[in-house]
C-alpha cells in the first residue's frame, strides 16, 4: 500500500490542506497566548493556568454532547462549523490585545467559547478520516494526517516565536484565529460525505448512554484513557504553565521556549513517519512503555537542563505523542462500531483531558509553595507511577489488533 494510493482518494488532499493550515495556527497560538498573558501588567502564571483551565473545563462539559451532535447532524459538518466559530470567538481577545488592555472577562469569553467549540470538534473529527478512506488505509491515513499537522505546527511555532519576539503576541494570535476559519470553510465543502443520521427518536440522554456503553465495553480503552489522563495532567501543568516561567527566568523567554516546542513538534514529524509504516502486534504495550520519555522530559525541565538537552527531551516526548496519535486512533477506529464512533470518541476525549485543568490549576500554586523544580520533579514521579501501573494491567499488556487487520495495515 503506497502513500500515493492513499492520497488518490477524493477529498483527502483537501482534508490534509485544511489540517496543515489549522495546525500552522496551532503552532503559534499557545505560545502567543502564554507570553501575551505573562506580559500583561496583571499577568502571571496563575492567571495563565486559570484561563487555560477554563478552556479545558468548557471542552469537557461539551464533549459528551459533542459526540451526540456529531453523530446526529453529520460529523464533517459539525467539524467544519466548530472550527469557524472557534476562530471567530478568538477574535474578541485579539481585539483587546491590540488595544493593550485585556480584561480577564475577554480572555475567559474567548477561551471558554473556543473550549466549547473544541468539545464539538474533537468527537466529530474522529469520524472524518474514516469517511474519506477505506479501513485498510486508516493507519497510513492517520499517520499522514499527523505528519502534515505536525510539520505545520513546527513551522507555526518557529514563525510564532519570531513574531512574538519582534511584534508581540497579537499578530500571532490573529493568524491562529484566521487559520481556524479558513480550515473550517474548506472542510465544509465535503460535508455531504457524512450526512445527518436518520431520526431514530432516541433522546440525547439515550444517545449519550449508548456511547458510554460502547466506550466502557472495552477494558483496554478504559484503563488506558484513565491512566493517560494523569500523564496529560502533569505534562500540561509542567509545560503549559511552568515551562514559559522557566524560559523567562533561565533562558531567553519566548524565543527559547519556542525552540523547545519546535523540537517537540519535530518529534511529532518523526513519529508520523514511523507511524506510516510501523507494525506493532501489541500497540498499547508499546505505547505505554515508550511513554517513559515524558518522565525523562519532566526531569530535564525540573533542573532545568541546558536548553539543547531540554529540547532533546521534548523531541523524544514528541515522537511518543505522535505514535500515540497514529496507533491509538487506528486501534480506536477499528474497534468501535462506526455508527457510535463520535459518541465513544467523546468519552475518549473526556477521559483523556479530564485531569488537564487540574494540572493547569495546581501547577502555579504548587510551584509557589514547593518551588518550580520540586513541583516538576513530583510531576515526573507521578508520570512514572502511572506508566508502570498501566503496564501492570493485563488488558493493556495483552491488547492486540486482529491479525487480519494488522496485515492489511
Amino acid at each position: 500500500m503506497t502513500i500515493r494510493s492513499t492520497l488518490g482518494h477524493k477529498y483527502i488532499k483537501r482534508f490534509y490542506l485544511a489540517r496543515f493550515v489549522s495546525n500552522l495556527g496551532n503552532g503559534m497560538g499557545p505560545i502567543a497566548l502564554a507570553f501575551g498573558i505573562l506580559h500583561l501588567p496583571h499577568g502571571s502564571a496563575k492567571e495563565l493556568g486559570f484561563v487555560l483551565g477554563a478552556q479545558v473545563v468548557a471542552l469537557l462539559c461539551m464533549l459528551p454532547f459533542g459526540g451526540v451532535i456529531a453523530d446526529k447532524y453529520g460529523r464533517i459538518r459539525i467539524c467544519a462549523i466548530s472550527d469557524v466559530i472557534g476562530g471567530l470567538v478568538l477574535l474578541v481577545q485579539i481585539f483587546y490585545f491590540h488595544l493593550g488592555h485585556v480584561p480577564i472577562a475577554a480572555l475567559l469569553f474567548s477561551n471558554i467559547g473556543f473550549g466549547l467549540m473544541w468539545g464539538l470538534f474533537w468527537p466529530s473529527f474522529s469520524g472524518v478520516l474514516p469517511a474519506l478512506l477505506p479501513e485498510e488505509k486508516f493507519q497510513q491515513g492517520n499517520a499522514i494526517n499527523q505528519f502534515v499537522g505536525n510539520f505545520a505546527v513546527i513551522s507555526g511555532t518557529a514563525v510564532g516565536g519570531y513574531l512574538i519576539t519582534a511584534f508581540g503576541s497579537t499578530i500571532a494570535l490573529l493568524i491562529d484565529a484566521l487559520t481556524f476559519i479558513f480550515s473550517g470553510c474548506l472542510v465544509f465543502t465535503f460535508r455531504k460525505l457524512t450526512p445527518a443520521r436518520e431520526e431514530t427518536g432516541a433522546s440525547i440522554r439515550a444517545d449519550m448512554k449508548e456511547g458510554w456503553r460502547v466506550f466502557i465495553s472495552f477494558r483496554w480503552i478504559v484503563v488506558t484513557v484513565a491512566g493517560f489522563s494523569f500523564l496529560v495532567m502533569v505534562w500540561s501543568g509542567a509545560q503549559d504553565v511552568l515551562g514559559p516561567v522557566i524560559a523567562l527566568k533561565h533562558f531567553a523567554g519566548a524565543k527559547s521556549w519556542a525552540f523547545v516546542i519546535t523540537l517537540e513538534s519535530a518529534g511529532y514529524v518523526v513519529g508520523s513517519l514511523l507511524g506510516i509504516r510501523i507494525k506493532i502486534k501489541y500497540p498499547m504495550r508499546f505505547l505505554t512503555g515508550i511513554s517513559v520519555t515524558l518522565t525523562f522530559y519532566l526531569l530535564l525541565l525540573a533542573r532545568p537542563a541546558p536548553l539543547f538537552l531540554l529540547a532533546f527531551g521534548a523531541f523524544l516526548w514528541g515522537i511518543t505523542l505522535d505514535l500515540w496519535g497514529a496507533l491509538w486512533g487506528t486501534a480506536f477506529q477499528r474497534t468501535i462500531p462506526r455508527e457510535a464512533l463520535s459518541r465513544a470518541s467523546a468519552f475518549d476525549g473526556l477521559g483523556t483531558l479530564l485531569l488537564r485543568p487540574v494540572g493547569l490549576a495546581i501547577a502555579a500554586p504548587l510551584a509557589g509553595l514547593l518551588g518550580v523544580s520540586r513541583t516538576i520533579t513530583i510531576f515526573a514521579v507521578i508520570s512514572l507511577v502511572f506508566i508502570l501501573g498501566m503496564l501492570g494491567i493485563p488488558a493493556v499488556w495483552q491488547m492486540q489488533l486482529p491479525e487480519a487487520l494488522s496485515e492489511n495495515s
